[in-house]
């Protein structure tokens, strides 16, 4: 039976979210607690390769060169209000049977609906400009591939995509894990060669009064924010949650919460440690030596096999590297056609889709390295999480309202602490992301 106090899905928008995945993964039912978290586990691992791309290097490091273990307060408040934000998007997308955009779009006008539309687009291509410049520069240090051939051979992953969207949505997710372990791997294997100070990291963890007196570490600490909460995800998690034939009755859908809050709970905390790895790594390596301004990746990389004695680190470095660029292209198709279906209707071909979404990226990035070398990647990757930072609050603000509101979410509303929260964490980041964005400009 259905739960009659829990909204149907809307007639206006009886095409559902990803309809070639839509409720192809199967629940069986009688299974036991840890079965249950493996069919439930997948979704949160593909929003959380947006929680550790090349643009929330670029801040990391930055941020453990420069001011050691301190940040590590930052990192994890971030991970704390991503965790709400995409638990959220889950409720939202398995209450309603609607993702983000298809509910923004049902419920605002559509001149609005536009609006959001192109900002949501603008954004999807400023996160595919650090993916591009990411994967670029982990090829040229690799394989000493010129920035410019690397930034032209990343439109080619548009053939992986086509390979993996015909086969099972599983195969995809499967791929995004082994990636995302691939980085842990050797991030754990940096950790273990840069012996961090312990004591450093855990007083680091908590909050520190000069992160309010200190400007610059103000800044650094928004732009850490501006890097990890990223918006396209939150489209993203409200459509994949809905790949799992869940049972649709009351239990049936506390269940499906339930476990999809443990499967993003689990992913982002993991993008959590590896983000937590990347400044500690800088801040052991770096910070300890006295070199306070690293913010280039490729600086970054280059100066670790002479501080650490080992050339495996900077290997290591860079096929994390990789990996993540690579990861983030993936979900970022996805979240592509999520948000142009959602808002518009419109269906393309996967691949058109990525060709279109890459060349929106490519061009400003081929301009960029043409023009300024490897010296203007760094501050290309700052703009793209300024661009991101801008646009958060126009998918945060739609997706606490809705998830607050009787009339779309039944029995399932969010309410009292929780609501308090949601609101309290939409200002802050608007808050934050506005003071980064008048720092910037």
């Amino acid at each position: 039976m259905e739960n009659p106090q829990t909204p149907r899905l809307d007639t206006a928008l009886a095409v559902p979210s990803l309809p070639e995945v839509h409720r192809t993964v199967a629940v069986p039912a009688g299974i036991s607690f840890w079965r249950k978290l493996l069919v439930f586990s997948g979704p949160g691992f593909l929003v959380a390769v947006g929680y550790m791309d090349p643009g929330n290097w670029a801040t990391d490091i930055l941020g453990g060169s420069r001011f050691a273990y301190q940040l590590l307060f930052v990192l994890l408040m971030s991970n704390l209000m991503a965790i709400l934000l995409q638990s959220l998007a889950a409720r939202l997308g398995i209450v309603t049977q609607q993702d983000l955009a298809q509910a923004c779009r049902a419920h605002y006008s559509r001149r609005t609906s536009l609006f959001l539309w192109v900002i949501c687009e603008v954004a999807i291509a400023a996160c595919d400009l650090a993916e591009v410049i990411g994967s670029a520069i982990a090829l040229n240090l690799l394989f000493h591939l010129p920035l410019l051939a690397g930034v032209c051979l990343t439109s080619l992953d548009v053939l992986a995509i086509l390979y993996l969207q015909h086969k099972r949505f599983r195969w995809l997710e499967a791929v995004v894990v082994t990636l995302i372990a691939t980085i842990g791997i050797c991030y754990l294997v940096e950790i273990i060669m840069v012996r961090p100070e312990w004591g450093g990291i855990l007083r680091g963890l908590l909050p520190t009064r000069q992160l309010l007196t200190d400007r610059e570490m103000l800044y650094v600490a928004v732009s850490i924010l501006g890097a990890t909460v990223m918006p396209h995800n939150l489209y993203l998690h409200s459509s994949l949650v809905q790949t799992r034939a869940i049972d649709r009755s009351r239990e049936g859908l506390r269940t499906a919460l339930r476990f999809n809050f443990l499967d993003s709970c689990l992913a982002l905390n993991l993008a959590f440690l590896i983000n937590s790895a990347i400044l500690v790594m800088a801040a052991a390596t770096f910070y300890r030596h006295g070199m306070y301004h690293v913010a280039e990746i490729q600086e970054a990389y280059h100066t670790l096999t002479p501080l650490l004695g080992a050339p495996l680190a900077s290997f290591l470095f860079a096929l994390a590297l990789l990996c993540s660029g690579q990861n983030s292209t993936l979900t970022g198709t996805l979240a592509g056609q999520i948000v142009m279906e959602g808002f518009l209707h419109l269906r393309l071909s996967p691949w058109l889709r990525r060709l279109v979404t890459r060349l929106l990226a490519i061009v400003p990035a081929v301009i960029t390295v043409a023009l300024y070398g490897q010296s203007g990647t760094a501050k290309l990757l700052v703009l793209s999480q300024v661009v991101l930072s801008l646009q958060l609050s126009f998918a945060v603000f739609p997706l606490v309202q809705f998830t607050c509101d009787p009339a779309k979410m039944g029995d399932f509303t969010v309410r009292g602490w929780m609501k308090l929260l949601a609101w309290v964490t939409a200002w802050l980041i608007l808050a934050l992301n506005a003071y980064l964005l008048i720092l910037e400009l």
